[in-house]
């Protein structure tokens, strides 16, 4: 069983949330009251939850997480990878939006 952590500190919530995706899909998932994030590959859905809870004042309903593992590539005749990212989809509770407008520190 999975420990759930109660109380994450706000600065805490400003290093599992890195950045919003502002894909094409990600902006489509908005009317169905879902937005994406990228966050930190160690943190967990319950720290995840509370963080999205404490940095934008919303109920958080659901949260979906997947590893996006990274490309190879080659750059200059060297092949190498790009770094894995967490991606975490939030689902909000009816009623609940989050401004656009507001970025993460």
């Amino acid at each position: 069983m999975k420990k759930r952590l109660s109380k994450i500190s706000l600065s805490k919530a400003y290093e599992i949330i890195k950045k919003p995706i502002t894909t094409e899909k990600s902006t489509n998932l908005q009317q169905f009251n879902q937005y994406s994030f990228i966050v930190t590959k160690n943190c967990n859905a319950f720290e995840i939850k509370s963080a999205v809870e404490m940095i934008f004042k919303v109920k958080v309903n659901k949260v979906n997480t997947s590893i996006l593992r990274g490309k190879g590539k080659t750059f200059k005749g060297q092949y190498g990878f790009r770094k894995d990212m967490k991606r975490a989809i939030v689902t909000l509770v009816e009623g609940n939006t989050i401004d656009p407008s507001l970025e993460i520190k």
